[in-house]
């Protein structure tokens, strides 16, 4: 949809780490650390490309290999600024009706049908909402 609307349409992620999960809070933590230098995404997609993975120790050769400055993200991952946002979007997406991950909105319109057709016939009804 990204390439199909290049500009229409924008992708916001935010966290909703699941409980039964251990390691997805602090995987969300490791991701937002990364994006304080710029690399949310690529650290993003090493997540999970190695999701069976996850640990402390993984972190940091994940953020080693995509070349972050390590004092930084070892700083960034202790900052409490990430757990307060990852906090914040748990209670945003539970109000919206969150249970499960992924879940997919579309200007605030929960997509249910998420094939290539479900997504252009949300993001098309939206657009022309706009004219």
């Amino acid at each position: 949809m990204l390439e199909q609307y290049p500009k229409e349409v924008k992708l916001v992620k935010k966290p909703f780490p699941l409980k039964m999960h251990k390691m997805a809070r602090p995987a969300a933590i490791a991701a937002l650390a990364a994006g304080d230098q710029g690399k949310f995404w690529e650290y993003n997609d090493k997540l999970f490309e190695n999701y069976s993975k996850l640990s402390g120790e993984n972190f940091l050769l994940w953020a080693q290999e995509i070349g972050l400055d390590m004092e930084t993200y070892k700083k960034s991952l202790a900052d409490p600024k990430h757990a307060q946002a990852i906090g914040k979007h748990v209670r945003d997406g539970s109000a919206a009706g969150v249970t499960g991950t992924p879940t997919i909105f579309v200007n605030g319109r929960r997509l249910n049908n998420r094939s290539l057709d479900g997504f252009k016939a949300v993001i098309d009804a939206e657009l022309k909402k706009k004219k």
